[in-house]
């Protein structure tokens, strides 16, 4: 008597090699995305946080834009926030109204002559005391 339940190793799949390479280079691509620019975004949120912090400050509506650059530029050295331009900040003053806005590009290399560029626009309304 034969037994038919039994399956023939020709009849059995399963993952190929090919498969498995194909996989291995798509999450290692992830990861390499996400290693590269990772760093890139939470330094954003870092200068967000900075410019956030302004609001409330005594005599910022007073200050001249030199002035604001150079106190955002020393609390993103405290958060060693590196390579950031502080001529990306514009600072417009109505009255007690201060209107900071940030806008920057961030270039990294990915692999070899492939770069990925990330750009970032903010706006933010203050009231300095």
């Amino acid at each position: 008597m034969k037994n038919t339940n039994r399956l023939s190793v020709r009849s059995q799949s399963g993952a190929s090699t090919l498969g498995i390479l194909i996989v291995v280079l798509f999450f290692g691509s992830l990861l390499t995305l996400g290693i590269k620019l990772g760093p890139i975004y939470l330094d954003d949120y870092t200068i967000q946080e900075a410019l956030e912090g302004l609001d409330g400050t005594k005599g910022l509506s007073k200050m001249t834009v030199g002035e604001v650059r150079s106190l955002i530029s020393k609390r993103l050295s405290v958060n060693n926030v590196r390579g950031f331009d502080a001529k990306a900040i514009t600072v417009k003053a109505d009255g007690d109204q201060v209107e900071i806005d940030v806008d920057y590009e961030v270039r990294t290399g990915l692999v070899s002559n492939v770069d990925a560029v990330v750009h970032f626009k903010h706006s933010y309304a203050m009231t300095g005391q």
